[in-house]
């Protein structure tokens, strides 16, 4: 199957099409994948509604990302951006294709894995939002957002560094600080809820276990693509 890649930014997305190459290698062999098409909106014609919070206006357009990548023959989407999968309700229906839904995605995992209480991680918008903890509660799952500082640290690394492809020691730090704030209060995981964060963090240097969204997403991408095929 041909996958579709809804992109918002550009470092997280540069890296769900990697991770999309090295997986299907693993399954295909060496230098196969599935076949991917991306749609790339630019980051600042999303953040003028984001910052507005109108997400009807980024589930518009997402949806134009979607018939461009329907005309370019995939099969189903995915997006590799966290915040404005809250705009992909208001769209879905409308589709043209079926969408891999990257906090179903996650939860899944984080059930497989074991884990009971989930900390959130990413930009305020994200953290504030239903989009992790209704996959999360539909599965039996407790989570944990952080703390409104926290939140905006964590929000201000993202958008000020990360985004921009900037990976510093301080924002290492900060997210080590803020996910070791939710271990003390009874987190056994963190989610990587943004498509940047798994860039600096990962099970090497976090306070604890993380759900990296982004390569899962990528991973079911292909496991998605290639059973089609089987």
């Amino acid at each position: 199957m041909h996958i579709g890649i809804v992109a918002c930014s550009a470092e997280g997305a540069a890296l769900c099409y990697r991770t999309i190459a090295h997986e299907g290698a693993k399954h295909l062999g060496p230098h196969a994948h599935p076949r991917v098409t991306m749609d790339s909106i630019s980051l600042a014609e999303y953040q003028v509604f984001i910052d507005r919070e109108d997400w009807p206006q980024v589930g518009e357009l997402m949806l134009r990302s979607a018939h461009t990548l329907a005309q370019a023959g995939a099969d189903f989407l995915i997006c590799p951006d966290n915040t404005i999968h809250q705009g992909l309700p208001f769209i879905e229906q409308r589709s043209p294709l079926p969408w891999l839904h990257i906090a179903a995605v996650v939860a899944d995992e984080a059930r497989r894995r074991g884990f009971h209480r989930i900390g959130l991680l990413g930009t305020k918008w994200l953290v504030a939002s239903e989009v992790y903890p209704q996959q999360l509660t539909a599965r039996g799952l407790d989570y944990l957002r952080p703390s409104e500082t926290d939140r905006e640290a964590i929000s201000r690394c993202i958008m000020e560094e990360l985004v921009n492809g900037i990976f510093s020691a301080e924002s290492i730090a900060t997210h080590q600080q803020v996910i070791t704030r939710l271990k003390e209060q009874g987190c056994d995981a963190v989610v990587l809820g943004c498509t940047e964060i798994p860039l600096i963090m990962s099970d090497e240097n976090s306070p604890l276990p993380t759900l990296d969204s982004t390569r899962l997403l990528a991973r079911a991408a292909v496991e998605r693509a290639i059973k089609a095929n089987r």
